[in-house]
């Protein structure tokens, strides 16, 4: 018994899952409004309405990504290719099958499903075609928002999915299955292109599987795929790419108000130009605030999933300073809601690129031009920091590298993906930028965060053409080429040698400290970079 929009492949799919479709009420492709209905009718102690219309709902009890529970199935087809280890770990045909059967024994047992069917990247020549099936309503939503949401026509003739996402999420994987960690299981399979999620309802692993199969697919068909922002002048070559780990800015410095956003986080870059692969956003909720993030603050709406907030009982207006329930407060919404998004969300190539890094140890210059060596040796490095407080255990800055600023989500080897962005950066000319929006005048605890009018100064330079055309001296030890003078910006705030604090200790010694932890990091990846590549480290 279906609802909504279905054609006749629909149902074959669902026969060839092993979906009891002749039983169970599948909501089909619902609308927002009865998809609100459905999840306030059937889990109302999960579900309800904030003060500005939004869905506010509970993950249960994940309220993150489970990466240490992620797999990716050993076939004939993928085993040369996948880049195996930490991020991608083995599982057997077999365990993935048992999962498989597992994950829909237990959506055979409820009473109605959800389907939603979507696409992945804004590129006709290049997307994929996705289909979510799911028991939860706001799971249903918040992937409606993510994908990129099929026309009543494109519906009607969407045909067999490219790829299928059983979300099982509330029933639990089996311990004693081969391969498993917990009872909580992410496994993705590229030859049946299938993936399966059991003991997890944490809506972040559909957005984030849907990312894992486009790194697979888009360097195969040579599109480079990137964990990253993207927004465009009112110059259309005017692009820019930003990448950037939690806390380094990258949503906040892409979302200008002279600009054109294009996507907050995930991209591809063709050779025709570059494209959004998601339909819309999913942003951090905890400490926003209408004065910080008008953009984002306004979106929450009608049709937007916030995930974990605290609310008041009452009124229903949310507590975005909260973090009682988690830090990891969530806001997901299509991506017209952003006033200066650009629909469809597609671009030209890239003008410059943005490497986004809070360096906690305060070392590195707020700004530096890369050379293209340095460049991928600083794409496949993915450095940022963490500062005491923010984890249980730290007591000082803690150096965090994360290969092409998004490793839990690579496929291949990191220097496949650099390889691609140094050949498209020299092929079009692109400048690399390496922004520090961490710390100044010192280590954490001594200096002061880099003030963020003087990051947006610094951007607005990158994009007014005025770096490029600026003086450049070399800093010791990463020998970057950091500009003497920005419209702005202090000159003492460009040399973090000349605003050091002597309480922070010796300046050249901190920075070595730093270069050798990117040089242990980069052993990992020594046995495939070039030596183009490895001549770009800190020299210590």
């Amino acid at each position: 018994m279906f609802y909504g929009i279905v054609d006749d492949t629909v149902e074959q799919d669902f026969k060839k899952e092993g979906i009891d479709y002749d039983h169970i009420n599948v909501r089909n492709n619902l609308p927002v409004c009865q998809l609100y209905e459905e999840a306030l009718r059937y889990e109302p102690d999960k579900t309800f309405i904030s003060s500005t219309g939004a869905m506010a709902t509970l993950s249960g009890k994940k309220k993150g990504r489970s990466p240490k529970d992620k797999r990716v199935v050993d076939e004939d087809s993928t085993r040369d290719e996948v880049w195996w280890g930490p991020v991608n770990t083995k599982l057997s045909k077999k365990a993935f099958d048992i999962n498989h059967e597992r994950a829909v024994d237990y959506l055979n047992t409820r009473e109605r499903l959800y389907v939603v069917d979507g696409f992945a990247g804004w590129d006709p020549k290049y997307r994929l075609k996705i289909r979510i099936v799911c028991a939860r309503p706001y799971h249903a939503l918040f992937m409606r928002n993510m994908l990129i949401r099929p026309s009543k026509e494109e519906l009607e003739h969407f045909g067999e999915p490219d790829f299928t996402i059983l979300n099982a999420g509330q029933f639990p994987a089996n311990r004693f299955t081969e391969g498993m960690s917990s009872d909580t299981s992410i496994s993705l399979s590229f030859e049946q292109r299938k993936m399966v999620i059991l003991g997890t309802e944490y809506a972040g692993e559909m957005k984030k599987g849907v990312f894992t199969v486009m790194h697979y697919f888009m360097p195969k068909a040579g599109v480079l795929s990137l964990h990253s922002s993207l927004n465009v002048g009112q110059d259309p070559s005017d692009v820019t790419l930003f990448f950037g780990l939690s806390g380094t800015g990258k949503t906040t410095l892409s979302a200008d108000p002279k600009r054109f956003l294009i996507g907050d986080d995930e991209h591809c870059w063709t050779d025709q130009g570059t494209f959004n692969i998601e339909g819309g956003c999913y942003a951090k909720a905890i400490n926003l605030s209408a004065e910080k993030e008008p953009d984002i603050y306004n979106a929450i709406r009608f049709g937007t999933v916030l995930e974990n907030v605290v609310f008041d009982p009452f009124n229903r207006e949310v507590d975005y300073d909260s973090g009682v329930i988690t830090e990891n407060t969530r806001a997901s919404y299509p991506i017209e809601f952003i006033p200066n998004a650009k629909v469809p969300c597609v671009a030209g190539h890239p003008k410059n690129i943005v490497f986004l890094t809070c360096d906690a140890f305060g070392v590195l210059p707020p700004i530096s031009k890369l050379t293209s060596s340095q460049a991928m040796y600083h794409f496949i490095s993915g450095y940022t920091a963490k500062v005491a407080g923010t984890e249980e255990g730290i007591t000082e800055p803690e150096a965090t590298f994360s290969a092409c600023f998004g490793q839990p989500f690579l496929v291949f080897h990191p220097v496949k993906y650099a390889t691609m962005l140094a050949e498209k950066m020299q092929q079009h000319k692109v400048n690399v930028w390496l922004v520090n929006t961490g710390w100044n005048g010192g280590k954490y605890g001594v200096g002061s965060r880099i003030s963020l009018k003087y990051s947006r100064a610094l951007i607005d330079a990158i994009h007014s053409g005025e770096l490029e055309k600026a003086e450049f001296v070399t800093s010791p030890v990463f020998n970057l080429a950091v500009p003497t003078s920005c419209t702005g910006v202090p000159a003492e705030i460009l040399d973090p040698a000349k605003s050091w604090k002597a309480e922070s200790g010796d300046y050249l010694e901190s920075l070595k400290k730093l270069g050798t932890l990117f040089i242990n990091n980069f052993k990992t990846f020594e046995d495939q970079a070039t030596a183009e590549i490895l001549a770009s480290a800190p020299q210590v």
